[in-house]
């Protein structure tokens, strides 16, 4: 009889999600976009002036089969630097550009899963990995595909956390520090790939009116939210995200980085995702994924088809609920991104 239950239950459903779109969007698409777009800013702790210089500096590159691989660092913030791999098909004609897509990890040992990679940087063959080698399925496809490290994992975890071992990450020791200043992991994440894109803007190989962005879990996170803040994306696939913040987040623990102060006095997670309205949007969810179950991507569906609709583009939402579990599956993705970006 003393459980919080209820108390809980209730906060959700009677003090929260002001600008909901079904609540306060329906009538006026526009307007209520711009309304939420800048308490998603807020909530974030702000989005930081990038106008100081990404200072690029090539690393290292290394040819392989059918494309090139460079590892390229970029300053996104005072004191902070972040690499990242860019892979360019081989074959290109000389003038001919590219269209890019930028490949959001999810959590793990960083960027190297993408790349199909242990964390040794080793192949790794036929062993199991939930991010499917993704960046090496698109560079086949003919994209350029830039791959960030995101913060706190990989190479960019704490120097004290480093030594732990390759599957744990600096996300609750780097995102408490955050909260402290009135920042969020997940705004640090989206600026610094919003700086990717600004970098990958600039080479030649690349058309910077055709960009995507693809992400896993919390890259998926990552891939959504930049989209909803970034109207250079020009397509969206989120793999295993896609949900409500009611049936996965707040249902079962997980990573600080996913909990944005004060945002559900605002919206669901839907609402936000909605945001990338009127440009194209694939949501990619397992059938049978445990963190972001599908009774709750179904509900996120019916919400960002309803955001679609009135923005009078329904036809650029699509979505495959796979017989899988928590993993990039591709069949339909794929496809859908080269319709997209090649046309």
């Amino acid at each position: 009889m003393w459980n919080p239950d209820e108390f809980v239950e209730h906060l959700y459903t009677t003090e929260t999600q002001e600008l909901a779109f079904q609540r306060a969007g329906a009538d006026n698409w526009a307007a209520w976009r711009n309304q939420l777009t800048e308490k998603f800013t807020a909530s974030l702790g702000g989005l930081n002036d990038r106008s100081s210089g990404l200072q690029p500096r090539l690393l290292e590159r290394t040819e392989h089969g059918d494309y090139i691989c460079e590892r390229i660092e970029l300053t996104t913030a005072p004191s902070l630097r972040m690499p990242l791999h860019l892979l360019i098909p081989k074959g290109r004609a000389e003038h001919e550009k590219l269209p890019v897509v930028v490949g959001c990890h999810g959590h793990g040992y960083g960027s190297k899963a993408a790349l199909g990679l242990g964390a040794d940087g080793k192949e790794l063959g036929d062993v199991f990995s939930d991010h499917k080698k993704f960046a090496i399925s698109l560079v086949k496809r003919g994209f350029a595909v830039i791959v960030p490290e995101l913060l706190g994992f990989g190479e960019r975890k704490l120097k004290d956390e480093i030594i732990v071992n390759s599957h744990t990450n600096s996300c609750f020791s780097i995102g408490v520090f955050l909260l402290t200043l009135g920042k969020t992991m997940a705004g640090m994440r989206i600026q610094e790939t919003m700086a990717a894109i600004d970098y990958v803007s600039t080479r030649p190989e690349v058309d910077a009116e055709r960009i995507g962005i693809m992400g896993l879990s919390g890259g998926g996170l990552v891939a959504s939210f930049t989209s909803a803040l970034d109207q250079r994306i020009k397509a969206t696939v989120v793999c295993c995200y896609t949900n409500t913040f009611r049936d996965s987040i707040l249902h079962s623990r997980h990573c600080i980085d996913n909990y944005i102060p004060g945002i559900l006095r605002y919206a669901e997670m839907p609402d936000l995702i909605g945001l990338i309205a009127p440009r194209p949007l694939f949501v990619e969810a397992g059938h049978d994924d445990p963190l972001f179950p599908v009774h709750g991507t179904e509900k996120a569906i019916a919400t960002l088809s309803c955001i679609y609709r009135a923005a009078d583009a329904g036809k650029n939402l699509d979505f495959h609920i796979f017989p899988g579990v928590h993993e990039v599956w591709g069949e339909r993705a794929y496809p859908w991104l080269e319709r997209q970006l090649k046309a």
